[in-house]
């Protein structure tokens, strides 16, 4: 009589084991096991990180084990069991693996196809083919798309954490409920006592220091000591939280009425102003996004403004960006003053600021939560809906989007919504942000996506004309060996371009994205297909660099650059000035956010830049959803050059006063899950 040794792993998470009934069923192409019992209640087995084994005798031999059953009866209460694997020993020795990394839920059973991927034209019984289809049948019915607001991406159909699928759950819903997290932050800075203080002003600059009892981090501390000076003013824009609004300026726009005579005390070559366009030293921030956005008055005792400035900025002869005009709004006109540098230094100083402020709320609206959390969101549904677990993109793109539905889902329950946290201390609460989303995704592309071509397009591509941009850099080389890995895996399933054509489950996803995660808008120019090896390689990378890098280079800066207050404002209680010479240092502390508003925000960047607990780096794959050698030998040549990367970045940073390692791939998250 054939016997069979079923091995069985639970995962680690608490909660993972289970004293239900579990059964196991083995098809094979000549047959089928009966259903075997392999766990009764009591019986300690499945327990949290064990492996159980079991013999299972047969009348006659099963063939090629195709699929494995396992199912989960209730026994008093509902139990959830988390399974890592099955492994299988066949009667002549062989060993077939089945990855699972699944939630065994209710009395729903989990049918597993062994651990090879396989594109779908590949495969060739009537078993597998039927296994695929009904795998995406029920998917499709449990990942549902939803519109949360008009002119959105699109997110997942549920309300609340607890309505999602429990495999895209977090391991625990209290390591991502934004109150608690908050409050902890708070409790951890110890401002608890300015907590209630809304409408309270500090009294002067030194007075913001009073929220800080903790050991400040070298670049706070450096912050702190310089963030009035022009070239750290500059800085920011390369290096700082939102290092993707620079762009070089190659004609000065007619809205912003600069000339050579007002400019001339900034620039340092003896070239006219033309010139110094010419030879791609000017550079432009321009928040014109923000401009008839509405500001926040979900408070009815504090106005709230905003403000949708123009900034020139200049290379001088040491390579230093500096601020050499501010124009505070889009018209140009006498109330629209246009600040230099030579002004008053309150003036001078009160312009930066709501420059600052201004990038604050592009950063956290357009830069972090729709470029990194929306668009990840949409991949990842998109990935559920159309691509099973045998498929190896699903298998590649899986551990980058771990607990991003899940963040992103928490977030519209707690933290984005309507009387939500972002409403508390953001210039843009109360439906600002909102606004702001909408405006964004008119200009959002495809294309941007891409990190490189996202560079060139801003004219920020050239080491040499900017030597101290970081984030170009590192980017870059985090961004070749993506590209380098995702070729490699790529190159073991298709062969040539005319089998990802064939791959009609491949085709699905890209359609999915385009035309219901992106609601179809031209503007956007998602692609609806893949025709060839590079274009697959191409969408692979930038989905996994915008859920793992592209989001860690600017979420996790945000307790850096953002929690001195007034480098970083989150919202101002004046408007923007119309007159020079108007503005003393009490004006300036007074348009900055109150006691109460700077501790919310300060327990918020505070929360928003730590790592998730058990935090999976890039290039790190615990669970083996691939079982195949070729595959795993190119996971140890891209962790080898992540870790030439890493080194790079650390020989570099050694001594520096401001380090730059947001892009090391050591501090690299593989998904969006803060």
């Amino acid at each position: 009589m054939p016997n069979y040794t079923v091995t069985v792993a639970t995962g680690s998470q608490w909660f993972a084991g289970t004293d239900d009934y579990i059964y196991l069923t083995l098809v094979g192409s000549e047959g089928c096991s009966e259903r075997t019992l392999l766990d009764k209640p009591l019986y300690n087995d499945f327990e949290r990180g064990a492996v159980d084994s079991y013999d299972i005798s047969v009348g006659e031999d099963l063939g090629k084990i195709e699929l494995v059953k396992i199912e989960k009866k209730k026994y008093w209460v509902h139990d959830d069991w988390h399974c890592k694997y099955i492994t299988v020993k066949t009667p002549c020795g062989d060993y077939v693996e089945f990855p699972c990394f699944r939630w065994l839920v209710d009395d729903k059973e989990v049918i597993l196809r062994d651990g090879r991927a396989q594109l779908p034209q590949h495969d060739k019984t009537g078993v597998a083919k039927q296994h695929r289809r009904k795998e995406l049948e029920q998917r499709q019915k449990t990942y549902r798309w939803k519109e949360w607001h008009p002119g959105f991406p699109m997110s997942i159909d549920a309300k609340a954490h607890s309505e999602l699928p429990r495999d895209i759950q977090f391991d625990s819903e209290k390591g991502v409920d934004f109150v608690l997290n908050y409050s902890k932050a708070i409790e951890n800075l110890c401002i608890n006592q300015f907590m209630h203080m809304f409408q309270s002003s500090w009294g002067d600059f030194a007075d913001f220091e009073r929220i800080f009892n903790c050991t400040l981090h070298i670049i706070i501390q450096y912050v702190m000591e310089h963030w009035k000076e022009d070239f750290m003013f500059g800085y920011q824009f390369l290096n700082g939280c939102n290092p993707v609004v620079i762009r070089k300026c190659t004609e000065i726009p007619d809205k912003f009425p600069v000339t050579q005579k007002i400019l001339e005390d900034s620039l340092e070559r003896g070239l006219t102003l033309e010139e110094e366009l010419k030879e791609g030293n000017i550079f432009i921030a321009d928040y014109e996004i923000l401009d008839a956005v509405t500001p926040n008055a979900t408070d009815p005792c504090t106005l709230q403004y905003l403000a949708a400035p123009i900034c020139l900025l200049y290379k001088n002869s040491q390579s230093k960006i500096m601020p050499i005009a501010i124009q505070l709004g889009q018209s140009p006109g006498e109330d629209n003053p246009i600040f230099l540098p030579s002004d008053d230094e309150h003036d001078w100083l009160l312009a930066k600021i709501w420059v600052r402020s201004s990038d604050f709320h592009v950063h956290q609206t357009v830069t972090h939560l729709l470029r990194t959390h929306l668009i990840s969101e949409v991949f990842g549904i998109a990935m559920f809906r159309q691509l099973p677990a045998v498929h190896p993109v699903f298998k590649l793109l899986l551990p980058h989007i771990r607990f991003t539905i899940a963040i992103n889902t928490k977030a519209r329950e707690q933290l984005i919504c309507e009387c939500g946290l972002f409403d508390k201390a953001n210039g843009t609460g109360g439906g600002g942000h909102v606004e702001l989303v909408q405006k964004s995704m008119k200009q959002f592309t495809y294309r941007s996506l891409c990190f490189p071509e996202a560079i060139k397009a801003r004219g920020m591509d050239s080491q040499e004309e900017l030597p101290y941009y970081f984030y170009r850099d590192d980017g870059c080389s985090v961004w070749e060996a993506v590209i380098s890995f995702v070729t490699d895996v790529v190159n073991i399933y298709y062969d040539k371009d005319e089998t990802v054509q064939e791959d009609e489950e491949i085709q699905a996803f890209v359609k999915d994205v385009c035309s219901f995660g992106m609601q179809d808008f031209d503007y956007c120019e998602f692609p609806k297909t893949l025709k060839t090896k590079e274009q697959l390689v191409e969408y692979l990378t930038i989905v996994i660099f915008t859920a793992s890098a592209q989001h860690a280079g600017v979420n996790f800066g945000q307790f850096d650059w953002c929690s001195w207050i007034p480098n970083s404002p989150p919202t101002m209680r004046k408007p923007p000035p119309t007159k020079k010479g108007e503005v003393d240092l009490k004006h300036i502390v007074e348009s900055l956010p109150d006691r109460g508003r700077s501790c919310w925000h300060l327990g918020a960047v505070w929360a928003l830049s730590q790592f998730q607990e058990n935090e999976l780096f890039l290039g790190m794959y615990p669970d083996e959803h691939f079982i195949e050698k070729p595959v795993k030998e190119a996971m140890v040549k891209f962790c080898k050059k992540l870790a030439e990367v890493t080194n790079v970045i650390k020989s570099r940073n050694d001594g520096k006063k401001l380090p730059y390692y947001y892009l090391s791939p050591d501090r690299i998250p593989n998904s969006v899950a803060v």
